[in-house]
């Protein structure tokens, strides 16, 4: 029947489900928010002029990749696949419309906060309130039925204490106070993105394996969760709480636990499907990056400041950006009608997206004198990866599926 409906405008096609609209929205916020950062990197090394941020643009980098960016991906990611995994119906539009619109609002106010005084913070109240009502569908999903709801009720919690970080955030725009914006960075990333992220992919990632390599074996132990789940809360306590140097106690156990999973997880194989090896490769970030903070948080421990932003980027950059990426791409292609199959275009740019995390990486390791540049470098790498992504991308979202199915 539905191959005989009027053809629905192009305009309709970006609300017919959640995960078009919330990634375009994600993609978006991802290309202005990193072409701020990239003119304030400009302005630093004297190729643009200076920019009278209202933020401190540290803070303003931060608020708006964690609690923006990341966010609409990860909603329009949940909204899609944790019916699946409760046996709950598909979500129809009038229940999540609204709270994208408060959503969409809030940060296009944010945004114009960063250079308006007094404009974010009626920006970061509609943040609250369109994740508040987004948060209302996805308590609703995981906690359904008598499935097994482990990782739907994880993530589920996670993104809450995504919403405890927009709040402090709102703390910091409302008193300027910088103890607000650590408390809000470190619950977002240690406490939302990573559970988050490492919850989807301890579900999905030998979900997906197992249908491609041949007489394997789904490696998902609850240990493993809850030593990289736990101890990412507990380092984001430790470190609001100023002890750096005992962090090593919980990132180090953290590490085994990721690269051990990576490993059991069989990425070699994997790499002859290229949009499977890209989770892989991906997830291996996630063991990296918490062996660099757990060798931070040891040498501090011996007296000795090393290796900066390195262990944040690497997470952020490598595990966050590199998952997103696959991940986004896997669900964009399943859900528009098209094959499971990464094209040429797709497997380059990851590959460039790879690059930009060393790039990236490498600035907290060159002489100050060079950082900014190599850190320039490293945005403009992630402009160019994901601008093109998007261009190969976004157009999906508000054509038909290519199958001719709804949805």
């Amino acid at each position: 029947m539905q191959g005989h409906a009027k053809p629905v405008p192009p305009s309709f096609m970006l609300f017919v489900a959640p995960h078009r609209t919330l990634f375009l929205s994600g993609a978006v916020m991802l290309l202005v928010s990193f072409a701020m950062w990239a003119a304030e990197l400009g302005a630093r090394v004297g190729l643009l002029p200076a920019i009278g941020w209202v933020f401190p643009p540290g803070w303003m980098h931060a608020l708006l990749v964690t609690s923006g960016v990341f966010p609409f991906f990860m909603f329009g990611f949940l909204l899609t696949a944790m019916p699946r995994w409760q046996g709950y119906d598909e979500i129809d539009a009038g229940r999540w419309l609204w709270s994208w619109r408060l959503l969409a609002a809030g940060w296009a106010l944010a945004i114009v906060g960063m250079v308006v005084p007094g404009v974010a913070v009626p920006g970061l109240v509609l943040v609250f309130l369109g994740w508040g009502g987004m948060q209302r569908i996805l308590w609703q999903v995981a906690h359904h039925g008598d499935l097994e709801a482990l990782h739907a009720r994880l993530v589920c919690y996670a993104m809450i204490a995504g919403m405890v970080a927009v709040l402090a955030w709102l703390g910091f725009a409302l008193s300027g106070n910088p103890v607000w914006a650590r408390i809000a960075i470190e619950i977002a990333v240690f406490c939302s993105l990573l559970p988050v992220f490492f919850g989807v992919c301890h579900r999905m990632v030998p979900f997906f394996s197992s249908s491609v390599i041949p007489a394997y074996v789904m490696v998902r132990p609850l240990w493993v969760l809850v030593l990289v789940v736990g101890g990412s809360v507990l380092h984001a306590a430790l470190d609001v709480a100023g002890l750096l140097s005992l962090r090593w106690i919980v990132d180090a156990p953290a590490a085994f636990a990721a690269l051990w999973l990576s490993r059991q997880w069989r990425p070699v194989p994997a790499m002859k499907v290229p949009l499977l090896g890209m989770l892989h490769i991906g997830f291996l970030w996630l063991g990296i990056a918490l062996t660099l903070f757990a060798i931070q948080g040891f040498a501090s421990l011996l007296g000795y400041a090393v290796l900066g932003m390195a262990p944040l980027h690497a997470l952020g950059v490598g595990f966050f950006g590199s998952v997103l990426m696959a991940m986004v791409s896997r669900v964009t292609l399943g859900h528009s009608g098209r094959k499971l199959s990464a094209d040429r275009l797709t497997w380059v740019l990851f590959l460039g997206l790879e690059a930009v995390v060393v790039v990236r990486i490498a600035a907290e390791l060159v002489p100050a004198g060079w950082s900014a540049f190599v850190m320039l470098l490293a945005v403009l790498g992630w402009l160019g990866v994901f601008g093109a992504w998007a261009s190969r991308y976004l157009p999906i979202y508000w054509r038909p599926r290519s199958d001719g199915r709804p949805g």
